[in-house]
């Protein structure tokens, strides 16, 4: 899966030169999202004391915001834009690599087919966009964490304004736990991922060969016997799917509020303003989603490892 690509010379260029640009992308990225964090501060200071300041001042910080903003439009977009061609790129390495291997073999391997057409691209797309969101995560958290552990300053909350970086570790808290319960929760998915991938497979396969033999294939009580199976699976992944999404929704949910819990008696009391409340409420969306960035790709994570386990046992039954 990695070596056709990353270990080919005729692939080295793009591997490697276009790795190193999406960095420098999600580099350019995170610091502007950075400088957007900073403008929210001065931006919510003016608007809390409006009658104190001129309209000509607002239109100056709207410019000024376009100027983040509009630039970071720009590199989202074309960011976006190769990394479909970089994943399609991976996939075309993959998929000459395991057709030479592939064409060797003398036995039937289960869902070739399957394994090579929608597999390969599958794992090439989601991994290239699961890294990098990883990557972004990480880089977010150097550039936030400074951030919101000087903003832990005007926590006013007895039991943990005494605790140097309370927001910080308030975040890395809810994450964790939040993640613990999502493996609790999703622990069954990743193999009904599986087991419903190689139902499709067989339900394919019928239509494929009934494609051109329809006397001996596709007949309307082996479609029902295969779609049965395949419809029984599905319900279970659906049931399993309805309670995950129902622990994740509340959970995303409830992080919205928890920075104004915390921060919000600071605000009464006069400790902060309403452009730090604003700053601290972004910067701890920022930190909190990238500790909790697998939290996020759960059902994604749940798909591309069950992709993985398909392309190993490929993998094996092809020699590679």
């Amino acid at each position: 899966m990695f070596r056709s690509f990353f270990k080919s010379r005729k692939w080295l260029f793009w591997a490697y030169g276009g790795g190193l640009f999406l960095l420098m992308a999600l580099f350019v990225q995170v610091e502007l999202t950075v400088a957007i964090n900073e403008w929210y501060g001065g931006f919510y200071n003016m608007l809390q004391k409006a009658t104190e300041h001129k309209v000509e001042e607002l239109w100056a910080e709207m410019l000024k915001f376009a100027k983040i903003a509009f630039p970071y439009v720009l590199i989202a977009t074309v960011t976006a834009y190769f990394t479909r061609v970089y994943a399609f790129k991976w996939r075309e390495a993959m998929t000459f690599s395991y057709v030479a291997k592939w064409q060797k073999v003398e036995h039937e391997v289960e869902g070739a087919s399957q394994r090579i057409q929608e597999d390969i691209y599958r794992f090439a797309r989601i991994f290239e966009s699961l890294g990098l969101q990883v990557i972004r995560a990480i880089m977010t958290l150097f550039a936030f964490l400074p951030i919101l552990w000087g903003l832990s300053k005007g926590v006013d909350i007895e039991t943990i304004k005494e605790i140097p970086g309370s927001l910080v570790w308030v975040a890395l808290l809810v994450s964790i736990g939040g993640l613990l319960i999502s493996w609790f929760v999703g622990i069954k998915l990743p193999g009904l991922e599986y087991n419903n991938q190689k139902v499709e497979a067989a339900f394919r396969k019928e239509l494929v060969y009934a494609e051109d033999d329809k006397i001996n294939y596709g007949k309307t009580e082996t479609i029902v016997e295969l779609f049965t199976g395949l419809k029984f699976n599905y319900n279970r992944l659906f049931l399993h799917y309805g309670y995950f999404d129902i622990w994740v929704n509340f959970f995303e949910q409830l992080m919205i509020i928890v920075p104004y819990l915390i921060m919000g008696p600071g605000l009464f009391t006069g400790v902060i303003t309403l452009g730090v409340l604003v700053q601290v409420s972004n910067a701890f969306s920022k930190v909190r989603e990238s500790f909790s960035i697998f939290i996020s790709n759960w059902t994604t994570i749940t798909e591309l490892r069950s992709i993985h386990k398909r392309l190993r046992e490929f993998e094996k039954n092809i020699g590679y």
